[in-house]
């Protein structure tokens, strides 16, 4: 099967928080449960580059380079190979209307377009380096940021931790409005991260993500990361069968 979308992906910015199951119950696709890292669920800001992109192998004039910011969670879904590790998205920010519409009306995925920016300083972070990255976007008369510097050099996820945890996913889960689940994969090798600090995040959280995600993403996260980045080919999604009838 021919991806749908390719791109690369560049300085992933990750602030992760702890959040009460039952904020994210709600959200859950039919077919997929929530996933949890030693017992706790977790939500993360994600803000990244996104690069050369390109639909069905063409790439659409002024649409190919832009920035993206998204609020996600983690789920999984047993396949036939084993536990399908994925993320569902509660809203993707990206400056480009027509993206935002397409993806919005085609494959009711939550985008919203708004105006963004973007300070990329990681000149020598591969060797150990002082990084800086942050991601902003304005809304309701007002910008929102996220934010980070990297310490030290870009370094494999370990075996059972949460960076693992966090950036490995290969599944994506949207809920359909008949009430069913797509499924689609991501393919992209796996990703070095490097470990952030001063980190900030500035953002009217309950009038943007609503009032149940507001104490969530209060305060500092549970961590965070600035993953390297690959290219990355995303491939057509598929409804999943129905649950059996009880």
């Amino acid at each position: 099967m021919r991806p749908f979308l390719t791109a690369t992906w560049r300085y992933l910015l990750m602030l992760n928080y702890e959040v009460d199951p039952a904020v994210l119950r709600p959200l859950v696709p039919r077919g997929t449960e929530l996933d949890a890292w030693q017992g706790r669920t977790f939500a993360s800001m994600v803000g990244f580059r996104f690069l050369d992109t390109r639909v069905r192998g063409l790439a659409v004039p002024f649409h190919r380079d832009f920035d993206e910011v998204n609020l996600r969670f983690y789920v999984r879904r047993l396949g036939p190979e084993g536990w399908r590790r994925g993320v569902v998205f509660v809203r993707e920010i990206v400056p480009r209307l027509a993206i935002a519409t397409v993806a919005r009306v085609l494959y009711n995925e939550p985008y919203v377009a708004c105006p963004m920016r973007h300070a990329v300083t990681m000149d020598g972070a591969d060797t150990g380096a002082p990084g800086h990255v942050e991601y902003a976007w304005k809304s309701h008369g007002r910008w929102h940021q996220l934010s980070a510097r990297t310490l030290g050099a870009p370094a494999q996820s370990a075996p059972g931790s949460q960076e693992e945890f966090i950036t490995e996913h290969y599944w994506g889960y949207t809920a359909q409005r008949d009430g069913g689940c797509a499924e689609y994969r991501v393919e992209h090798p796996r990703w070095s991260v490097w470990r952030a600090q001063e980190t900030a995040f500035d953002c009217d959280v309950a009038r943007f993500y609503g009032p149940a995600f507001a104490g969530c993403l209060q305060g500092p996260p549970h961590s965070a990361f600035v993953a390297t980045g690959s290219e990355v080919s995303v491939f057509p999604g598929n409804e999943l069968p129905p649950l059996p009838s009880p």
